[in-house]
């Protein structure tokens, strides 16, 4: 850090207990009176509640980690997140105390006041640590060894993001490109320019060729105590979400990030799905999938459900439940692998409908409480499109580390279904896969939330199709 970790981390903790406070007093306020604030217990039992989640959540998301080394995009990004929770903490209390506490317009209030207090407050803290009169003579000098990619990489993410406080002086290769950037000299130079610029630190970036050279670099550095810092060549295999672990004294890099690896977020996740699950069927499902399960029977031969054998986490195969929604000869072929489209001459009237809105997937709730799937992963897929789907993407099998999903994060992008162009199906099916992958990696329960919401407002919005 430029200045003392702690003190700014106390600082900025500090100043959002405060500003959580005020912004809900403020809410209060202008969506009712000072009256009304002072007469309700119950309003301030919900505003010690916020408080006592605020530190809990903010530590999930890592809101306060190094502030010189995160994105202000990316904490812009949590605050949303964290103002979400605290919005569906407020509703929820209200409907367990079951009291007319407060108005739409005290919620609205509160999350945006909160959010614009927050986001501007970081905003000038990160200004004033990084201007002129406060950081000229704190930043840290820095040196890349390696004129690579990689080092070419570290040098523009630097450069674009003072907040980061390092002032970059140049590479040291002996391999140089002195028109693309700033060369100091060679490696056997390192000692003597580190005394000419008074660096403070070293980011070794070589090539695997030169790795051999290691040894000695560390030496230097440690001999004139410099804060070293090394990028292995072999990152540029890595997932930009690995993971570095320590199994006994050796630190091992994992290279792909799974979140839900981790028993604690495997429980929240199992936890929130099963709550959830039992919230809609006591309040929709126990209605509606007798209801609909009677029109398909009715409006055309065959069972009311289509059960196929799907793959699921860890390349398992389940059974999973849907409404039928094309015709019996067409569905009993649970080895087909033509796609299934919009104007598809085998789907029912009604299982237009079904898809359209996705209601043909509300059966998959009993694989979650099966523990087969979860409400939010990415979708399963038939077996018999396992080969095909193999072919155009080899790493589709990374979507199988968690469970599958009622909902997804490429289905909220417009990636659910196939159509009759294979070329076009490869581009969707490249880009589901990014997707999934994508979702697996950044797991967290309010991705999971945002997904959930953004779900119901397309399925109101008929903007998706069913798959």
């Amino acid at each position: 850090m430029i200045v003392n970790k702690n003190s700014i981390y106390n600082f900025r903790i500090f100043t959002d207990f405060l500003l959580l406070n005020a912004s809900f007093i403020l809410a209060a306020v202008l969506a009712q009176s000072w009256e009304i604030l002072l007469s309700r217990p119950y309003m301030f039992l919900l505003l010690i509640l916020l408080n006592l989640l605020w530190q809990p959540t903010t530590n999930t998301v890592k809101l306060y980690d190094d502030l010189n080394n995160r994105l202000f995009s990316a904490f812009v990004i949590n605050i949303i997140k964290i103002i979400t929770f605290q919005i569906i903490i407020i509703v929820s209390f209200i409907f367990i105390v079951k009291e007319d506490l407060f108005t739409r317009n005290f919620i609205l209030y509160y999350g945006l006041i909160l959010a614009f207090a927050i986001i501007l407050k970081e905003f000038i803290l990160r200004k004033y640590l990084t201007s002129s009169k406060f950081s000229e003579s704190r930043l840290r000098k820095l040196i890349i060894v390696g004129e690579t990619d990689t080092g070419y990489q570290f040098k523009d993410l630097i450069e674009n993001n003072p907040s980061f406080g390092y002032n970059f002086l140049g590479f040291i290769d002996d391999e140089t490109d002195n028109e693309a950037g700033k060369t100091l000299g060679k490696i056997s130079e390192l000692e003597t320019i580190i005394s000419k610029t008074g660096v403070d630190n070293i980011v070794i970036a070589l090539p695997l060729d030169k790795s051999d050279l290691l040894e000695n670099l560390l030496r230097i550095c440690d001999r004139n105590a410099l804060q070293t810092y090394i990028i292995p060549d072999y990152f540029r295999f890595v997932s930009n979400k690995f993971k570095i672990e320590l199994l006994g004294n050796f630190p091992v890099i994992a290279v792909r990030n799974n979140p839900l690896d981790e028993i604690q977020w495997r429980i929240l996740k199992r936890t929130f799905d099963i709550s959830f699950t039992l919230f809609v069927f006591f309040t929709i499902l126990w209605w509606l999938i007798p209801l609909i399960y009677l029109a398909v029977k009715f409006t055309s031969k065959g069972p009311g459900f289509f059960i196929q054998e799907r793959i699921g986490r860890n390349n398992s195969v389940f059974k999973c439940y849907k409404f039928r929604t094309m015709n019996l000869d067409a569905s009993m072929d649970k080895n087909s692998t033509k796609p299934v489209t919009d104007s598809d001459e085998r789907i029912t009237p009604i299982g237009k409908i079904l898809r359209r809105t996705n209601i043909d997937e509300l059966p998959q709730f009993l694989n979650v409480i099966k523990g087969e799937m979860s409400i939010v992963g990415p979708r399963p897929h038939a077996i018999p499109f396992n080969n095909t789907y193999q072919e155009i993407v080899e790493e589709i099998k990374l979507r199988h580390r968690v469970n599958p999903g009622i909902t997804g994060w490429a289905q909220i992008h417009g990636l659910r279904g196939d159509t009759f162009d294979f070329e076009n199906n490869k581009i969707r099916t490249r880009k589901r896969v990014e997707h999934d992958i994508w979702y697996i990696e950044n797991w967290s329960f309010f991705l999971d939330i945002q997904i959930i919401l953004e779900t119901i407002l397309q399925i109101f919005g008929n903007k998706n199709k069913g798959n």
